[in-house]
């Protein structure tokens, strides 16, 4: 299955010269978001993933099908103040400033096997941390998978050390 023939590429969007690569149609197809899914089943057992973590908000939506079809657990990584119990936070980079993640201290057990799941890879900046967040609490990055990569944006060289897995490449110019 072609998966770019589910993905909706809407240009100068959120700004001029940027190429959005929406994955809603993707998710309104059944079998395309199951083939997606079972992809990313098949290499979080590949790896012998035991927990998926996945960031707010679109690492929700790729990463709970995924732990669901595996029967393990799923923790959301999240922005400042979304969690209610005691967490651990990394701070990031963005083009303009800082951003923080945050995951619950019990989220992960020492030794954890852990795959990280997103829409999207683009810069790296959240993976990062999410990773540092997973390390943080003595977890392993067994893998990440994505189901888009923005080539162009380099994000894959921040993540280089980890086993990464992508559905879909793009170059910025390429609808």
């Amino acid at each position: 299955m072609d998966l770019k023939n589910y993905i909706a590429n809407v240009p100068n969007f959120p700004k001029e010269g940027i190429v959005f690569r929406d994955i809603s149609p993707l998710m309104a197809d059944g079998e395309a978001y199951q083939y997606a899914t079972q992809k990313i089943v098949d290499y979080a057992k590949e790896v012998g993933a035991e927990m998926i973590v996945g960031p707010e908000a679109r690492g929700f939506i790729v990463g709970c099908p995924v732990a669901y079809k595996l029967g393990i657990g799923f923790t959301p990584a999240r922005k400042k103040g979304k969690l209610p119990r005691e967490t651990v936070a990394v701070q990031y980079g963005l083009e303009y400033g800082t951003d923080e993640l945050h995951l619950h201290k019990d989220a992960i057990k020492p030794g954890q096997k852990v795959l990280i799941c997103d829409d999207l890879l683009a810069t790296g900046g959240t993976m990062v941390a999410c990773a540092k967040l997973v390390e943080k609490l003595g977890g392993e990055v067994v893998g990440m998978a994505f189901l888009v990569e923005l080539l162009d944006l380099k994000g894959r060289e921040k993540i280089k050390e980890y086993d990464i897995l992508t559905l879909m490449e793009y170059h910025e110019d390429e609808l």
